[in-house]
């Protein structure tokens, strides 16, 4: 809608898919929780497993807009928009999610990390469809941090979008998996970061080294919600706020 009302669409006809319910509901098994494409905001932070054990998603709905915002939007489209400021991508790139994706010719399960390409380019060809949204239940024991930096505390576009999550084990980061939004053309995973942490005991000197590390993976650029400068800073800040939390 937001295309349609700024003059960018070709197209004159529309169709509505807000009801099909075969892209609605959530479900919940031992392995997964799969999440229909039309899920909104407020059914997402209002799910029980969901926010118990996957807060970063539930925390980037509640970042999303506002309540009306909330109650109209839906995961799947947020996914689809592909913007790179887009707020639940990074939490679902930690949870290592999958889409599925369907069409005429049937279905496939894609991960979500390798489906953004570039501004706006995903592996959605022009007859398929989002259709539901899986993330793996395994996750008990990490600790889990997200992070929205923008102009306002809702109804604001997001400058800097950090989650994170990381399994910590005698003291060193076992695991960890690091997410950025509106700091490169798609939404990332910080893999080089990522590698540096991973067996490190969380001290001054290993976030200093992270956030060297991190300056060479994210791409900023300036715009007219912020700069590239602050941008970059930003983003090294919420890395060492991540880690702190870590050595707690």
């Amino acid at each position: 809608m937001v295309l349609l009302e700024a003059g960018k669409l070709s197209h004159k006809r529309f169709l509505s898919i807000r009801k099909l319910p075969e892209l609605r509901g959530i479900e919940v098994t031992p392995e997964h929780v799969t999440i229909g494409a039309l899920t909104t905001y407020t059914e997402v932070r209002n799910h029980e497993t969901l926010a118990r054990e996957f807060p970063l998603l539930c925390r980037a709905a509640a970042e999303t807009g506002g309540i009306a915002t909330q109650n109209r939007g839906t995961l799947g489209g947020n996914i689809a928009n592909a913007s790179p400021a887009a707020d639940s991508p990074p939490a679902l790139l930690v949870y290592d999610a999958q889409l599925e994706i369907v069409s005429t010719g049937g279905s496939r399960w894609a991960p979500y990390h390798g489906f953004c390409s570039g501004y706006k380019q995903m592996d959605l060809r022009n007859d398929e469809l989002i259709r539901r949204i899986r993330v793996s239940r395994v996750k008990s024991g990490w600790k889990q941090h997200y992070r929205k930096v923008g102009t306002r505390r809702a109804q604001a576009i997001s400058k800097v979008c950090f989650a994170g999550a990381a399994r910590m084990d005698a003291g060193a980061i076992a695991d960890v998996r690091i997410a950025f939004g509106s700091v490169a053309p798609i939404v990332f995973r910080a893999a080089l970061t990522e590698q540096l942490l991973r067996g490190e005991k969380p001290s001054p000197a290993v976030v200093r080294a992270a956030q060297q590390t991190l300056a060479c993976e994210i791409a900023p650029i300036d715009d007219m919600r912020s700069t590239e400068r602050y941008r970059r800073h930003v983003s090294q800040n919420l890395l060492a706020e991540f880690v702190e939390i870590l050595s707690l």
